[in-house]
């Protein structure tokens, strides 16, 4: 009885398992593809309800609507290009100061990591941030997207603790190899790091990548510095005068000024879809560092 018992244990656990982790799964994926049905769907048949995983009326005019904007293209390569700018100085200098400041022989190590981390509570604000980048004549200039963010207390921390983790003898051996500290991070530190750094990377890229008020506070008055997210911020923001335009060029035909309408909620869901389809994209490829690398790199002081 005992034995049988003990067969069925481990069933009953894995059915119980699975079926938890399914259940989990559609409660997670649901909200992305209703979203994405949402956006595949004409929007006077969207305000009616009852869009779940399947578009009723399927049309593309949503998506039409996202790329009329001729500034989308140009919006598209400025975001991509202070994402991956960003992310790789952010990743490198922080990394640096995270291995500076994880040396016990470093004198100062206390001191500046106390000055790092309390950036993390306070802040200067709003206006005397808007007048510290325009000193730094970064209004209107594409750096002013890289240089604020190029160090995070966070994820200088989080690395510094996953370097605290790795062999000592590591270190010493390349000092009595006579290899420089530079020569030891670059050589040593970083190639051990990969899992931490594409869990900050990931951290990094998204926010980049989400990120508009920036380029609002700072570059709003520059069209060939605009990001993707501020143009569909403003895409969105105007959506209400999108129907009269699209109306106007469905002729006389009432059936097809309706079916072409486009309402703020599919709009937001056909933006949501276009802003998060790259991150969705490289997600995977970072994926089977993150959670290692974010348990190794947890802080524990």
């Amino acid at each position: 009885m005992n034995t049988k018992k003990m067969r069925l244990e481990p069933v009953v656990f894995h059915t119980l398992n699975g079926l938890l982790m399914i259940a989990i799964a559609v409660v997670t994926l649901y909200p992305f593809l209703n979203t994405f049905a949402v956006s595949l769907n004409a929007g006077n048949d969207t305000i009616r309800g009852g869009i779940y995983l399947w578009p009723r009326v399927w049309t593309d005019q949503n998506y039409k609507a996202v790329f009329a904007n001729g500034h989308i293209l140009n919006a598209f390569w400025i975001s991509v290009a202070r994402t991956v700018i960003a992310t790789v100085l952010s990743l490198f200098l922080t990394s640096m100061l995270a291995y500076t400041l994880s040396r016990k022989d470093y004198v100062l190590r206390k001191p500046i990591t106390i000055l790092v981390v309390l950036t993390m509570y306070f802040s200067a604000g709003l206006i005397p941030t808007y007048f510290l980048m325009k000193d730094l004549h970064l209004l209107n200039n594409f750096l002013v997207y890289v240089i604020p963010g190029l160090v995070s207390a966070f994820n200088m921390i989080v690395i510094r603790t996953y370097i605290q983790t790795l062999p000592e003898g590591l270190i010493e051996s390349a000092k009595i190899d006579g290899a420089g500290d530079f020569r030891t991070f670059i050589s040593i530190i970083l190639p051990l790091c990969q899992p931490v750094l594409a869990t900050v990377a990931l951290f990094v890229a998204v926010g980049q990548w989400n990120s508009w008020f920036d380029t609002f506070l700072y570059a709003s008055s520059k069209q060939e510095l605009s990001t993707l997210q501020f143009e569909l911020m403003k895409l969105l923001s105007s959506s209400m005068n999108l129907n009269s335009s699209i109306a106007g060029s469905s002729g006389a035909d009432p059936a097809a000024a309706a079916q072409n309408m486009v309402t703020p909620v599919s709009i937001r869901a056909a933006i949501t879809i276009v802003a998060s389809l790259p991150i969705l994209v490289v997600y995977p490829f970072l994926q089977k560092y993150f959670v290692h690398g974010l348990q190794l790199g947890s802080v524990k002081e």
